[in-house]
């Protein structure tokens, strides 16, 4: 991909950094600093956020008769105390089973434009029910959960308020999880601040780890905008798509051949919080990930165009993962909320 050299013609001071600071390499398609700013949560038309439907799904987001067994919530595999993730390399569903990839991070979905690891969800509204649905995960049967939640009137209050004059139902169940959902937002990280004209917010070993992350890196090509994900699918070639019956990620539900055991690009805004990394959970830290890319992966076959060995030094690699650990907020403290019992 052509590069570009983009010269800052501004004050340095206004982007709190050095005058020598002030020239990057980046990927064309990266006009400005600016980009990286992320804009309001967006939402769709028929789910404006409001305290009633946030309530709400908060609820139903940390209420584990949600479930079969009664003993899982939203919150069982994505907890906030984890990162908004369950700290296992991959996901356990019903009865503890094994499952065969990792719980994602809520962080910051709501400016995703597809979601799950295959993208076979569109929205937050389309995915909230998938997993309670799923008989090897949350194995929730839905119409003894209605038929439930429209007994107990706590919850029936609770719906009234959120959506007035609508049904108890799956569509505005998922809503009102999404709408909860759309609070669990990361964008007060010192790399914000820095980009905002905070001088100090981030190391200057920080601000190496951004200029290895937009040019020799090459992170950007994959890991771009605010949110610092293309939502596009990639082949990243990693060890399991070795294995004899590999999982074919995107593949399988878009039967298209470059997209065979590629999978979503995760943020990585909140990842020094969010391991273990990657799909499938192989790689436990930060420097793991970076030596990943760094030798280009390890399974060449069907590997993304963007995948090449990058040659990076060890004082490249601290940091760049300095520079990731810079993209956590500070944390906030999630109370679960008080469940209505009747």
């Amino acid at each position: 991909m052509k590069k570009l050299l983009l010269t800052l013609a501004v004050a340095a001071t206004s982007w709190g950094v050095q005058a020598a600071d002030t020239a990057y390499v980046f990927q064309a398609g990266h006009p400005s600093l600016k980009e990286f700013i992320l804009g309001p949560v967006p939402h769709p038309d028929d789910n404006k956020p409001n305290a009633d439907r946030i309530l709400l799904g908060q609820k139903l987001f940390f209420d584990p008769r949600m479930s079969g067994d009664g003993n899982m919530s939203c919150a069982t595999c994505h907890n906030p105390a984890l990162g908004w993730s369950d700290g296992l390399p991959t996901a356990r569903g019903v009865k503890s089973s094994v499952l065969g990839r990792a719980s994602p991070t809520v962080f910051n979905t709501a400016y995703n434009s597809i979601q799950m690891w295959d993208g076979r969800k569109k929205s937050l509204e389309d995915q909230a029910m998938g997993p309670m649905q799923a008989n090897v995960e949350m194995n929730m049967d839905i119409g003894k959960l209605f038929s439930w939640i429209k007994s107990n009137e706590g919850y029936k209050t609770l719906f009234a308020k959120a959506y007035p004059g609508e049904p108890i139902s799956e569509s505005t169940l998922s809503r009102a999880i999404a709408a909860y959902e759309r609070t669990v937002i990361s964008d007060n990280s010192p790399f914000d601040r820095w980009l905002k004209g905070d001088a100090k917010a981030m190391t200057a070993q920080q601000v190496d780890g951004f200029k290895v992350f937009v040019g020799k890196g090459n992170c950007t090509a994959c890991h771009s905008g605010a949110n610092l994900t293309d939502n596009g699918f990639h082949n990243v070639g990693l060890a399991s798509w070795g294995k004899a019956e590999p999982d074919m990620g995107r593949y399988g539900i878009r039967p298209v051949a470059a997209l065979k055991g590629a999978f979503k690009t995760p943020t990585v805004r909140e990842a020094a919080r969010t391991g273990p990394f990657f799909h499938d959970g192989s790689a436990i830290t930060l420097m793991d990930v970076v030596e990943h890319y760094d030798r280009g992966g390890d399974v060449k076959t069907n590997l993304s165009a963007n995948i090449k060995p990058l040659n990076l030094s060890k004082t490249e690699k601290e940091a760049l993962v300095a520079f990731m650990e810079g993209l956590s907020s500070p944390f906030i403290v999630a109370s679960i909320p008080e469940l209505p019992l009747k």
